[in-house]
């Protein structure tokens, strides 16, 4: 009995020191995050990176975690909504929880939310002047797949194709060069923001091109004596059943002045269509003149339309800089798998006098993203690669100027709803390639992109890889390099070549 009444008396003092503990954990914590009384005010914005000043965000993305540049002793924000306020607080890093910033942009999604940023140096606090940021209600597709890879020239040593979940900071591999002894992979391409339905090429000793749909993996070989060269950048067709393809044969030649490095390039390629029911590579005249070069295809948001850019047949390498491509359609029919009888010039070079490369069709069928830089068509080495947005019943055009830098803006791609795309650009440091999202306003304007978030600010200073070819699926990738490797290790198989001209 005395051991009993001992013991009970033991457990009601813990609890009454758990609380008491409880408590003065919410005090300090409130402490911390308590608001100087006295401050001197700044008459601009702090100097954080990434910049989120005025950026639109999507409701369902990863905390905007930043840094202050100027490195104070100490630092206050405070989040201040429609429907509720956050603080938070670090000393030259702001990290945001993950479920606390999740709510906090549910409670005023579609609203916007003020920024105030207090920091502590040697001569006291300093309250910056505050800036906005925008949750739009519609969310982005939740995931985005990505080849990290160091930028290069001729060789290459690590590289894969990654998935990140965009609402926190998970990231894994689908496939790494590591489980394939050091073989290139590139322009992995997914019907309809499906991550069931995918593809991807295999450079090297295991060539070929891998195709993935409702769970079944193929290899091919796409190499035809009647195209001479490999299937290069792909585009499905919305029903699943096609790839466009570019054939393509691809070269570089090196700048031997400092502003530009190099230059990658087409001497030969046309256009052709993989009908994966049947294996046969469909070729047409239209989109395979020996007059011109055809590249880069992409289908109309309804599969009734092929979208693609050719240029007129120059000598190359000399008349590389001569080399400008048009903006180009014809018909096709999917249930014949056939063309049209003519193509249209949607965007002559001669009007632009530049190159368009990277057509894209809004998953609406309302818009068409492409990217228009000086010449040829490997916009990624080209300073001054911009995006632009054609609407595609008026026929106008126009720079999207508020996604645009004074550096690269090359690869992009839609999200499902028609309204978010992400793009490539490297407008940090002119080098690496990172990715940014944007919003499409109704107008046909871009808001102000933001960097892909990482958990620590410094990510993109001590990452050593460029991010390229992103593109937003729907659902996380199930396919994994371990479970493709059967069809990885397989001798790839032959497809039927098709002339229908």
């Amino acid at each position: 009995m005395i051991t009993e009444f001992i013991l009970n008396r033991l457990a009601v003092r813990i609890n009454y020191l758990s609380i008491i503990l409880l408590a003065a954990g919410f005090i300090f914590l409130a402490s911390c995050y308590r608001l100087p009384d006295r401050f001197s005010a700044a008459e601009e914005l702090p100097d954080i990176f990434p910049d989120i000043a005025g950026v639109s965000i999507p409701v369902n993305i990863a905390p905007l975690n930043f840094r202050l540049d100027s490195k104070p002793r100490k630092t206050l924000v405070t989040l201040e909504g429609r429907n509720s306020i956050m603080k938070t607080g670090g000393k030259n890093k702001i990290r945001f929880r993950v479920k606390k910033w999740h709510k906090f942009l549910e409670q005023n999604k579609g609203g916007e939310i003020l920024f105030t940023v207090y920091t502590k140096n040697a001569t006291g606090w300093e309250r910056h002047l505050p800036f906005s940021i925008f949750v739009k209600e519609l969310p982005a597709d939740p995931y985005l797949v990505y080849r990290r890879i160091a930028p290069g020239y001729e060789s290459w040593s690590r590289m894969g194709i990654y998935q990140r979940n965009i609402s926190n900071f998970d990231e894994d591999v689908v496939l790494d060069n590591r489980m394939l002894t050091g073989n290139c992979m590139n322009c992995h391409s997914f019907s309809n923001h499906n991550p069931e339905m995918m593809m991807l090429h295999l450079r090297g000793k295991i060539a070929g091109t891998l195709i993935a749909r409702d769970g079944d993996v193929i290899k091919i070989d796409t190499r035809t004596k009647e195209t001479k060269y490999n299937c290069v950048y792909p585009y499905w067709h919305p029903s699943g059943r096609y790839i466009a393809f570019s054939v393509n044969n691809i070269s570089q030649v090196f700048h031997s002045v400092k502003e530009k490095r190099i230059e990658v390039m087409d001497s030969e390629s046309d256009l052709v269509v993989y009908d994966i029911n049947s294996n046969v590579l469909i070729r047409s005249r239209l989109v395979s003149s020996e007059d011109s070069f055809e590249t880069f295809p992409a289908f109309s948001a309804d599969g009734r339309e092929l979208y693609f850019c050719s240029a007129r047949k120059e000598n190359m390498p000399s008349g590389y800089d001569n080399v400008r491509y048009s903006l180009c359609k014809t018909d096709f029919d999917p249930d014949s798998g056939t063309f049209g009888r003519k193509t249209d010039t949607l965007i002559s070079e001669a009007s632009t006098g530049k190159s368009i490369s990277f057509p894209r069709a809004s998953p609406d069928g309302k818009y068409l993203m492409f990217t228009m830089s000086d010449y040829g068509n490997f916009s990624i080495w080209h300073k001054e690669a911009d995006l632009y947005l054609l609407d595609l019943s008026s026929g106008s055009y126009h720079p999207l100027d508020a996604a645009n830098s004074g550096d690269t803006e090359s690869y992009h791609s839609w999200s499902s709803g028609s309204r978010w795309f992400v793009f490539s650009s490297r407008r940090i440091d002119g080098l690496y390639t990172r990715l940014y999202l944007s919003f499409l306003n109704e107008d046909g304007t871009a808001t102000k992109p933001f960097l892909l978030p990482q958990k620590d600010p410094d990510y993109y200073d001590y990452s050593l890889y460029s991010f390229n070819v992103p593109e937003f699926v729907r659902g996380r990738v199930r396919y994994k390099g371990r479970s493709m490797i059967n069809a990885i290790g397989s001798e790839p198989k032959s497809v039927i070549f098709e002339a229908k001209d």
